[in-house]
């Protein structure tokens, strides 16, 4: 059983909020690209870890973690030291978990279903989300008043949220409220954050040079 964690993603996927995480949290890891557009996500020693083929996908101590948010929460947990989540017994505990989770559970369906609606969309009542209006509004409700989802704490509640904002506003599924774009902004200020874009852009130029 090894302490090395193991990243497995690509920079052009979800696997950038794993890998923001892990930046935050401040200890080492090691990164395994997977080409997704080379199909290296449907291969069999890759499935044996993720069954879905997806990244990002993490191995720690023998664990295997998949899902940003199940990530995101993982590695606050494994790695207290870093302070990106409120203990057990810290009534914050309850606000840092409903919205990262909310996140995951209404944000990112909400924003896929405006980018790519559906032929025959359910009833709200039937969705998740409700409703892609009231799912905006349950997010500007989280990052108010800021500056981050616990005040002046940050936590991995705003990697995946801001991760989550920051591609909405990119790709134009999410109305541009200038609550989300000062979110946005202030997160992408934070060094883990410009590490990561710059680390990306290399191994994006690796996968490139493979193929």
């Amino acid at each position: 059983m090894s302490d090395e964690i193991i990243l497995y993603t690509n920079p052009m996927s979800r696997g950038r909020i794993a890998h923001w995480m892990l930046e935050e949290v401040g200890v080492p890891y090691r990164i395994e690209l997977v080409d997704l557009d080379g199909g290296a996500q449907k291969r069999p020693e890759f499935l044996a870890l993720n069954p879905m083929g997806k990244v990002p996908t993490i191995v720690h101590r023998g664990v295997v973690v998949s899902e940003a948010a199940a990530v995101c929460a993982y590695l606050a947990d494994a790695f207290p030291k870093a302070g990106l989540a409120p203990a057990l017994d810290d009534p914050r505990r309850g606000t840092y978990l409903r919205w990262l989770f909310f996140a995951a559970a209404c944000g990112e369906p909400a924003l896929t279903d405006k980018s790519s609606p559906r032929n025959n969309p359910p009833p709200s009542r039937s969705l998740g989300y409700g409703s892609y209006d009231d799912t905006l509004n349950g997010l500007e409700r989280a990052i108010e008043p800021g500056p981050y989802i616990l005040g002046e704490k940050f936590s991995a509640a705003d990697v995946y949220v801001g991760s989550l904002i920051a591609w909405g506003l990119m790709v134009e599924s999410l109305e541009p409220r200038a609550s989300f774009r000062a979110y946005a902004d202030r997160l992408g200020k934070r060094p883990a954050m410009q590490r990561v874009e710059a680390q990306c852009e290399e191994l994006a130029q690796q996968l490139k040079s493979k193929r």
